[in-house]
């Protein structure tokens, strides 16, 4: 059936971090011990709350078609949030609710890339950046970027990287996979080279309250120069561990905003009306500070765990809950017949040798790391670096 297919359908690769996922829990259903790192949830459940105003919801019959970018209630009080939290002012209408962050990440780049756009992507990138530029017939241009920078693309990069015809570059602080946090003389610097070059910014802020060092700062807040520029992404699902509610948002100039918002009212018209009440009682609260607490305090050992293990070297990330430690001293190692060529190859012993799942940094645009999630108990983390450690050992040098 594959004649039938069209090219950008064959061209499309699937989320590699669901992949690992799915192979993780089929081995678990299978009865083997599996001890995972790749999800991208926070391992707490959705506060009660929350979880009460999407059953009032049902009760009281709010189920049926909403506005397609969102109730005006949930607008509004997303409008507040970005007043409160980031100092950015926005309109209801420039708000658009949709089904989850990386649905207001596709809806933008559909309205704005056109075929042969450019669009710049740090990397370590999150995986579905580049897959989605390229569904909107764009090209992704990687700018990589190392430990040594802590994972932040420099402004002597990004203009060095910007031509005729690009038209956007990505910003994501805190980062997936690195935990990287963009400070605001950074960003400054960023926005400075962004207006004087006249392209778009898609900041993704969806980690914005996971944060263990320094402070989130919006780049759009930083002048009406850069805010015209920006796209503002953001959501529920990490920040109130709403994952599978399915909300997110996006805010920008009243031209996008419209655009997205017709183009999701012709794709998935609204998203889910009790979904959007739940979202409405999260922004009523902060999250939890138990959550973020525990999400530090494991964030501390497994950075300590990595880094006494030989051949593992890994940077303390500044937010978000990932780790993402340089493993490129474990290649050419080998066990048995194999020979661990590559962060895949080093994934893939680790799942079948030590029943650990961590997802290869290939799969991230840096094949020098790997990235590990802290969104799992502290008893996971230690039993899981410990097998790490031991399968490490057991590597023939």
């Amino acid at each position: 059936m594959e004649m039938f297919l069209s090219q950008r359908a064959v061209n499309l690769s699937p989320s590699p971090t669901m992949i690992i996922d799915a192979k993780a829990k089929q081995m678990k259903a299978d009865g083997i011990d599996i001890i995972g790192f790749g999800a991208g949830e926070p391992d707490f459940d959705t506060p009660q709350h929350i979880k009460y105003a999407g059953i009032k919801a049902i009760e009281e019959g709010f189920t049926k078609y909403t506005p397609a970018a969102g109730t005006l209630d949930l607008r509004k009080s997303i409008c507040k949030k970005l007043q409160k939290d980031d100092d950015l002012e926005y309109e209801p209408s420039q708000i658009v609710v949709s089904n989850g962050a990386k649905h207001s990440l596709y809806n933008a780049m559909q309205v704005l890339i056109n075929d042969g756009d450019e669009v710049i992507v740090p990397a370590p990138y999150w995986v579905s950046y580049s897959e989605q530029i390229k569904l909107c017939g764009g090209v992704p241009v990687i700018v990589n970027t190392d430990a040594l920078q802590e994972f932040k693309i420099s402004p002597k990069q990004l203009n060095a990287a910007i031509s005729s015809r690009t038209k956007a570059v990505i910003i994501n602080s805190p980062a997936n996979p690195t935990g990287a946090v963009y400070n605001s003389l950074e960003l400054e610097a960023l926005a400075e080279v962004i207006v004087r070059r006249d392209i778009l910014c898609i900041s993704d802020e969806i980690y914005e309250k996971l944060i263990y060092e320094g402070e989130h700062i919006s780049i759009a807040s930083l002048g009406t120069a850069i805010k015209r520029l920006t796209i503002v992404i953001n959501g529920l699902s990490k920040s109130y561990s709403m994952t599978g509610w399915r909300i997110g948002y996006a805010a920008a100039e009243t031209e996008i905003a419209v655009a997205m918002a017709d183009l999701q009212s012709q794709t998935t018209s609204n998203p889910s009306s009790i979904s959007q009440m739940a979202g409405l009682a999260a922004l009523a609260e902060e999250p939890s500070a138990r959550m973020i607490e525990s999400f530090r305090c494991r964030r501390d050992y497994i950075v300590d765990a990595l880094n006494s293990i030989e051949g593992i070297e890994c940077l303390k990330p500044a937010g978000a809950f990932y780790v993402f430690p340089n493993v490129s001293e474990l290649f050419g190692r080998g066990y048995g017949d194999r020979t661990i060529k590559s962060s895949s190859d080093l994934a893939e012993y680790l799942l079948e040798n030590a029943g650990v799942a961590v997802v290869p940094g290939s799969a991230f645009g840096d094949d020098n790391g790997i990235r590990l999630s802290y969104a799992t108990s502290m008893n996971n983390i230690e039993e899981g670096l410990r097998r790490i450690a031991e399968a490490i050992k057991r590597l023939r040098v």
